[in-house]
């Protein structure tokens, strides 16, 4: 019990700091996203020093990971084992870049900016829970 308090109150501070951070560094404004895709016309960088600064955190992190022997709070780490790039993987990932382009926000970000009262916000959750609830009804063959 104590271990999956532990666990909860981790995922909570570290989703705690990776809220902050998305505020801090302005990526809750749709606009600022869709700003950096705009290439050819007023575009706006610091969303790559935002994905930069992750980058190294998450490298780092990895790093860490790799000299562990086994996890602080839990009995054995639960790395991806998928290695092969395939079309899932691919339309997937399209899917997700599209979706971030048009709405300006990707789960983590929307869910960050719940509480900034932004309308289109509620629109983008609403669409994307529908989304992962059909993709779940169709990977399991109910529709």
């Amino acid at each position: 019990m104590k271990t999956m308090m532990s666990q909860i109150l981790s995922a909570l501070g570290c989703g705690a700091i990776f809220g902050f951070g998305l505020s801090l560094s302005g990526m809750l404004d749709p606009a600022r996203v869709q700003g950096f895709l705009d290439v050819f016309g007023a575009w706006d960088p610091s969303l790559m020093f935002v994905l930069g600064g992750a980058v190294v955190v998450a490298f780092a992190g990895m790093v860490w990971v790799r000299k562990m022997t086994k996890p602080v709070l839990a009995d054995t780490f639960n790395m991806p084992t998928k290695t092969r790039i395939d079309m899932p993987l691919v339309l997937g990932s399209a899917i997700f870049g599209i979706g971030w382009g048009l709405g300006g926000f990707c789960p983590g970000p929307a869910i960050a900016a719940m509480p900034m009262g932004y309308g289109v916000v509620a629109v983008f959750i609403v669409a994307m829970v529908v989304g992962m609830l059909a993709h779940d009804r169709l990977k399991a063959g109910k529709v």
